[in-house]
């Protein structure tokens, strides 16, 4: 059988075999070779910039670098700067993986890795995937992405579907009608997983739960569920594994990086220690202890093309006491640093907060099928939800209580009903946005 996915990153120039070779290479590395391996790729990387990268040299502004915290933090304000101006020497748009990140985090920017950097991105990919059994040449997958509305992006990116082996469900648009639609497709593909925006697929959960439909008893053929992009709750979990009878994997990758963590079969979120360094620092920008929170700052240790070297992503994370050098597990991701709300009191908290604390309760009877929370003011938030019917002031109470307890006192909210929830250009939910 033709290796279709291989064979088209070959065709784009993308060194397929030897990546895989390589990364196969880099995991069978004993703890003290793979602790040197990673030792080296940080002095190479650094050095490497430092000599062809004239962005990454001003970034440094002639600073005295004597060990590896002694090098600046990287973050996404320094990498809007026309791409021209980032490249290393030898690298031009001829001869570089393009794109652009997808501006959730309220900074986007265009990026570049070279060829080489990215065909190790999708040997990384297989390889995680390949954990539970998919084969990205062969299996079939039921993707819940978005897709560009304009004629020649939407053409394109159905072109790379079918070269890809997957079969598209657009999410702009996730009324029970278009629910239908994406079901009677379960019932007639052989799908082998799904891949996809989390709040998408966890809404497609509640229509199936609704109707009473174990996913898996109507498609057979289905492996496993993969989520990305968005928080997977606990409880959106436990729905998901009983309304499509097959394990759900969590992944956590950044376009301009690769994937960061991924649950492995034994349940833990695998840090990418292969091609990426990743570290949690304090707000001085020391690193913490395992087990304790901070920014999570990561080293792309391949990518010549741009340096992304102790680059701040915008999220904060806790790595597990257990971790080693080799096998880095991701505790806990507690949400971007600009999800903050602040209220009146000075006290800060992650807007994730408002989201448990009212999830639970609107969700309780399954009237809401998804909400997204906004601040507007120090004092003021706006709930906006998708439901059969509007909430009932006893459900409100239940809200305010619970804020009340684990927020504070004497903050105003107003809910309102909506058909459908605005998503971003890429399909994603901002579950929780301010304002201020």
């Amino acid at each position: 059988m033709i290796r279709l996915f291989d064979l088209s990153l070959k065709l784009n120039g993308f060194p397929i075999k030897e990546a895989k070779a390589e990364l196969d290479k880099i995991v069978h590395f004993s703890e003290e070779e793979c602790t040197s391996f990673i030792e080296k790729k940080k002095k190479e990387i650094v050095d490497f910039h430092l000599n062809n990268n004239s962005f990454y040299r001003d970034l440094l502004e002639n600073k005295k670098i004597e060990n590896w915290n002694d090098l600046p933090i990287l973050n996404k304000q320094n990498l809007q700067k026309p791409l021209e101006e980032r490249l290393s020497k030898g690298y031009s748009k001829k001869n570089i993986y393009l794109n652009k990140t997808s501006g959730s985090s309220g900074t986007p920017f265009v990026f570049a890795k070279d060829k080489y950097s990215h065909a190790l991105t999708w040997a990384s990919n297989i390889m995680r995937f390949g954990w539970f059994g998919i084969d990205f040449n062969h299996s079939y997958q039921a993707r819940f992405y978005g897709i560009p509305m304009d004629f020649i992006g939407y053409q394109k990116e159905r072109f790379k579907d079918f070269l890809t082996h997957r079969f598209r469900f657009p999410v702009f648009d996730l009324s029970d009608a278009v629910l239908e639609k994406f079901l009677k497709k379960f019932r007639t593909k052989k799908f082998d997983y799904i891949n996809g925006y989390t709040s998408s697929i966890v809404l497609f959960a509640k229509f199936l739960e609704q109707k009473n439909i174990i996913l898996k008893e109507i498609c057979p053929t289905l492996k496993a569920c993969f989520v990305t992009s968005e928080m997977l709750f606990e409880t959106d979990k436990r729905l998901l594994e009983k309304q499509f009878g097959i394990p759900i994997i969590s992944e956590y990758g950044a376009s301009e990086l690769d994937l960061i963590a991924f649950e492995n079969p034994k349940g833990e979120w695998q840090v990418n220690s292969e091609t990426l360094f990743v570290e949690i620092l304090d707000e001085n920008n020391n690193p913490v202890p395992h087990g304790t929170e901070g920014k999570i700052v990561i080293t792309s240790l391949f990518n010549k093309a741009n340096p992304f070297i102790r680059y701040e992503i915008g999220d904060i994370g806790i790595l597990d006491e257990k971790s080693t050098p080799q096998k880095p597990i991701l505790k806990k991701l507690i949400g971007r640093t600009n999800d903050v709300a602040v209220l009146p009191s000075g006290k800060k908290s992650p807007g994730l907060t408002f989201y448990y604390v009212t999830k639970s309760i609107i969700e309780d009877d399954g009237n809401v099928k998804e909400f997204i929370i906004k601040q507007t003011k120090l004092d003021t938030f706006e709930i906006e939800y998708v439901a059969e019917k509007e909430l009932i002031s006893e459900q409100i109470e239940k809200i305010k209580q619970a804020i009340n307890l684990y927020l504070e006192p004497n903050l105003n909210f107003t809910f309102t009903r909506k058909t459908i929830l605005e998503r971003t250009n890429r399909g994603k939910l901002k579950q929780f946005k301010s304002y201020l």
